[in-house]
């Protein structure tokens, strides 16, 4: 699709190194050493007294490397645990932090190691470009295929004194190296796989339907630099991965090939959306997720279909849409069209388990108001939509996904 110079720009901030490919946490040893010899890692949980754990903290440790496990994650990171992990990370005197596990855990050691290397409280680096410098050097190693965490700058926490989750977004939050092994997904639960990897499908399609910004050079930038010349191909790919692969590694959680190419899927789709942003889906998620309690990827793939059945109604967005679905389904653009690629989603969506409509996960018709209202203060969010993102455009896609309505009834 032709474009006009204005939008033939491109930001991309990522880790000086990625390793992606079963076996590649091998490679920690050296990567991590290159940061120093103290060691905290920030790990799920569920990892404490497994093999892969074990593993890794040995491997380490052979290298000459001190390690201090921390565990205590909770899911939703509510502000004073992270605050707390913090100072586990000053009293260790900690050179790197080392993440391992999902977006949660990930996310939790970007805030560690920003308020071990800078002084707190957390709440004055909410938002944008808040973050005055460096933090500790993180090494992100993800245990499920969907975040994108390892490459991106921003990091999810829970305010209790905040209605909606709140982000920190910095490029001094994107980790120094990732290393992301498809084998360490192998255990995730189908529920896991099908929620995270429709959510790296998320931020591929949102990232490719980003509006373009206009950046002043001479300024600092934004965090998310809107449609994004390099980032475009980056999201094509990671759709190409995803759309045949993640109802098999759904269906087949032992499928080495699956697994592989979802992961790769979500970690391009992270390097895309690290650099343009997010929008729709992920503004209106937010409220939807505090509602309800029910995981992230959930809602922003419950949403994505109705987000680009309205979307299609603009025809250059349409063809942008057309882009995606050929790059789903493997075809060539002259034989994709927006509603093909609604309907692939659609159908993507039945086959891993993602619930048709609002109402299944318990919302009400009488709140959708308020879910537009909250979903309205995502303004940085909703400036990267390509669509002027009005009270009454969030209402009908809110009346549309409740009732589990589509434009065109054929693609339903």
């Amino acid at each position: 699709m032709p474009e006009d110079a204005s939008t033939q720009i491109g930001t991309l901030r990522l880790p000086a190194r990625v390793h992606f490919g079963y076996g590649a946490r091998a490679q920690l040893p050296e990567v991590v050493a290159v940061h120093g010899r103290r060691v905290l890692a920030v790990v799920d949980p569920f990892l404490v007294g497994t093999s892969v754990l074990t593993e890794v903290v040995d491997s380490l440790t052979a290298a000459g490397l001190q390690v201090r496990v921390y565990s205590d994650i909770t899911p939703e990171l509510p502000v004073p645990t992270l605050t707390a992990a913090a100072e586990v990370a000053r009293e260790h005197g900690a050179d790197v932090v080392l993440a391992i596990g999902g977006g949660s855990a990930l996310d939790a050691a970007k805030v560690v190691a920003l308020l071990s290397r800078l002084d707190g409280p957390l709440p004055r680096y909410y938002g944008e470009n808040q973050v005055p410098g460096p933090v500790v050097p993180i090494v992100a190693v993800p245990t499920t295929a969907g975040t994108g965490s390892e490459v991106t700058p921003v990091a999810v926490v829970s305010d209790p004194e905040r209605e909606l989750k709140v982000g920190i977004s910095s490029p001094f939050l994107v980790p120094a190296a990732a290393v992301v092994d498809p084998e360490l997904t192998l255990g995730a639960p189908a529920s896991v796989t099908a929620f995270s990897g429709i959510d790296a499908l998320v931020h591929a399609v949102e990232s490719y339907t980003a509006r373009p910004l206009e950046l002043d050079w001479s300024a600092p930038l934004p965090v998310f630099t809107g449609r994004n010349a390099l980032a475009e191909p980056i999201a094509l790919q990671a759709a190409a991965h995803l759309g045949p692969w993640l109802p098999v590694a759904v269906a087949e959680p032992g499928n080495r090939q699956a697994r592989g190419e979802v992961a790769r899927g979500a970690l391009l789709g992270g390097v895309a959306f690290g650099s343009t942003g997010t929008h729709l889906c992920h503004a209106l998620q937010y409220p939807i997720g505090g509602l309800t309690k029910t995981p992230h990827g959930l809602g922003t793939g419950l949403l994505l279909p109705y987000v680009l059945d309205l979307l299609r109604q603009d025809p250059a967005v349409a063809e942008r849409i057309a882009a995606l679905g050929a790059a789903l389904e493997g075809i060539p653009v002259t034989e994709a069209s927006a509603e093909r690629t609604v309907a692939r989603v659609v159908a993507i969506n039945a086959a891993i388990g993602v619930p048709a409509d609002l109402a299944a996960i318990g919302i009400d018709r009488d709140q959708l108001p308020h879910v537009a209202d909250l979903g309205l203060r995502s303004a940085r969010l909703l400036a990267i939509a390509p669509v002027d993102p009005t009270r009454e455009l969030l209402l009908e896609l809110l009346e549309h996904a409740h009732a589990g309505l589509l434009t065109d009834r054929s693609v339903a």
